[in-house]
């Protein structure tokens, strides 16, 4: 009898097995997931069988052999380039694909050098299980006549098949109760459900964001705004319009990562002028200020600034939700007199801006059509910071006063290359190419900001205008913490991981002469409200999630939108809470007020953007004033 099953399934048993320890060594080598006791690693273990068991258990009502086998490698085919995909989207962006990143095309030509750079000749492997299926095809003896499975075989084999999917969920749950409850948590989910399970749930969840924005009817906004509302922060009286009528510029430092500042590499000094800016006296500098970016990086960064919510998890908002009705920080500027612009020399469908900067209510994007790129000006992204920022000072003199421009820096992205002209510092050494290339781009970055301020107060503009400038995202992510742990001179935990996704936030108030370097816990979900409230602007009727810096009831509290968060005493990661200022691990009482309160700000958020709340409001708004003209 056994006998007769495996001549008949040979292949189709080879091609399960195959695939499954195909995963399973992929896991281990090409992701870093942290394990932490037996039971994670067995479950880790068995959680791609549920899912091959169904997929190339459907072979079973094939009756033809060649059709059946063409369909097992098939599935081998897809499931592998699934692995391979995964692997190298993972050295880059330290996450897992999800379906919304997969329609974001017109960014593939542009992210070509990122992906070359993250290939390795040993991702071939993930096709082992092919290259097997196809000996196995080739080589085992097929029987002359091949008859249809029986159904008894069937249901036995199905049974079997459910009772693995269970045993999956049933210690999963065990393992890490409300799993599918938080899935903001994308490695929590690949490695207690896997990889291919994950995108089934992952399809799920767009799917469902999708219908909630046909299904909102404005009536969430209560719950959303009552929480808003007992979490503003009312503008320090003494900062409260001391930057009023001016212009504000902001620079986007692209991938700058705060661990830099102050700081030397090899005895070399990595960012002199942006150190020189943490002592100025018009300067606010703050110390321990965070990204709160996803998968979406730099357009993410623009989407918080903007509207002070937290990007789309798993996805870029600036593709999936550019339709919306938004009170973006441009758009009420704009309502109060300012020429509101974004100035990046880049392709302007690069991240969908130039539909999303529409919706912004930004009057004008200077792409890179608006820019001359000299020779030796080019680089992979577009053009090199410096000839960027002094063609922008140039187009800012024709602006209308005042006005708000936005600089996107380019240079100091991954992979971090530099033409030997521009390398003012020499590489570091570590088992990391990447980090290595970091700190030259960086000091290059430095030298940028450096020639802003100078062609600023060239041309005028330097005394009657507000600098801002804050890191949009990490640089360096944690597939480098060997050497970054080599830099820092210790070895890289969860909390180190969680504490280098600060960025600096530098603004800068010519003559103001009261600025100082601010240790208060912030992120970028805080920058809108504070920038507004510098300006003279009133904010308690906004729909965000931030609150003003300056503050005195402003809470040092930051979420990061993959659910860990920092607050003035803790820090959250790995489902472990630390102590903030030692990294020791504490008792998980200090964490646990704040542990809810991120899940249900986070959900706020994604509750304004997926329902397309904010529709409502402005139908409300304007309401009395159609009411009011109907009546005259």
């Amino acid at each position: 009898m056994n006998k007769i099953v495996w001549s008949k399934h040979s292949v189709l048993i080879v091609a399960i097995v195959a695939t499954w320890l195909t995963t399973y060594f992929g896991y281990l080598t090409s992701f870093n997931m942290k394990i932490d006791n037996i039971m994670q690693e067995f479950i880790l273990f068995l959680n791609p069988l549920s899912f091959l068991l169904f997929v190339y258990g459907i072979a079973l009502f094939i009756k033809s052999t060649k059709r059946r086998n063409i369909y097992i490698l098939t599935i081998s085919v897809m499931t592998s380039i699934v692995m391979f995909s995964n692997a190298v989207f993972y050295r880059f962006f330290n996450d897992f694909i999800t379906l919304p990143v997969l329609f974001q095309t017109s960014n593939f030509g542009d992210l070509s050098s990122s992906v070359t750079a993250n290939l390795m000749v040993t991702d071939i492997f993930f096709f082992a299980d092919v290259f097997i299926i196809f000996l196995a095809i080739k080589f085992i003896p097929k029987t002359d006549r091949v008859e249809q499975s029986n159904k008894i075989g069937r249901k036995l084999y199905f049974v079997m098949t459910a009772a693995v999917i269970m045993v999956n969920l049933g210690l999963a749950e065990m393992e890490r109760p409300q799993l599918l409850t938080r899935s903001f948590d994308r490695e929590l989910l690949v490695k207690n459900i896997g990889t291919y399970n994950y995108h089934i749930y992952d399809l799920f969840i767009q799917s469902k964001s999708h219908a909630q924005r046909a299904l909102a009817d404005g009536s969430e906004l209560v719950e959303v705004g009552n929480y808003i509302n007992a979490n503003y922060a009312a503008p320090d009286p003494e900062m409260y319009g001391v930057a009023k009528g001016r212009n504000i510029i902001a620079i986007s430092l692209e991938s700058l990562q705060s661990f830099v500042i102050n700081e030397e590499m090899d005895g070399h000094v990595i960012t002199p002028f942006l150190n020189e800016l943490t002592k100025d006296p018009d300067t606010f500098y703050f110390s321990d200020f965070y990204h709160n970016t996803g998968l979406g990086k730099t357009s993410d960064s623009e989407f918080i600034i903007e509207n002070s919510l937290y990007p789309r998890n798993g996805s870029a908002v600036f593709f999936t939700h550019s339709g919306n009705t938004y009170q973006s920080m441009a758009a009420q500027l704009g309502e109060n007199g300012y020429f509101t612009n974004v100035m990046h020399a880049n392709n302007r469908s690069f991240w969908n801006r130039d539909i999303m900067y529409g919706a912004l209510g930004i009057d004008k994007f200077y792409d890179l059509e608006s820019y001359t790129v000299g020779e030796g000006e080019a680089v992979n992204w577009g053009m090199k910071d410096i000839p960027f920022i002094d063609q922008s000072v140039e187009l800012m003199k024709e602006m209308p006063q005042p006005f708000y421009s936005r600089l996107i820096t380019l240079t100091n992205h991954h992979p971090f290359d530099l033409d030997e002209e521009d390398k003012l510092i020499p590489e570091y050494t570590s088992n990391s190419n990447t980090l290595n290339k970091y700190f030259q781009t960086v000091r290059y970055m430095d030298q940028a900001i450096k020639v802003l301020f100078e062609d600023l107060k060239a041309s005028g503009l330097y005394d009657n205008s507000i600098i801002v400038m804050y890191g949009d995202h990490y640089g360096i992510s944690e597939n480098h913490n060997k050497a970054m742990g080599m830099y820092l001179d210790k070895e890289i935990t969860p909390y180190d991981n969680a504490k280098l996704q600060r960025v600096p936030l530098y603004i800068h108030i010519p003559g103001y002469g009261k600025g100082k370097t601010m240790d208060e816990v912030s992120g970028q979900i805080d920058l809108k409200p504070t920038l507004l409230h510098l300006m003279g602007l009133e904010t308690k009727d906004d729909m965000y999630l931030g609150s003003d810096i300056f503050s005195p009831d402003h809470e040092p509290f930051t979420i990061f939108r993959d659910g860990r968060f920092v607050t003035d005493k803790n820090v959250y990661a790995q489902e472990v809470c630390y102590d903030s200022k030692t990294g020791e691990e504490t008792d998980m009482a200090e964490c646990e007020p704040f542990i809810e309160r991120a899940a249900t700000e986070l959900n706020y958020s994604d509750m304004i953007i997926n329902g397309d709340l904010l529709r409502f409001k402005e139908e409300q708004e304007q309401s009395p004033k159609l009411n009011s003209k109907s009546k005259e």
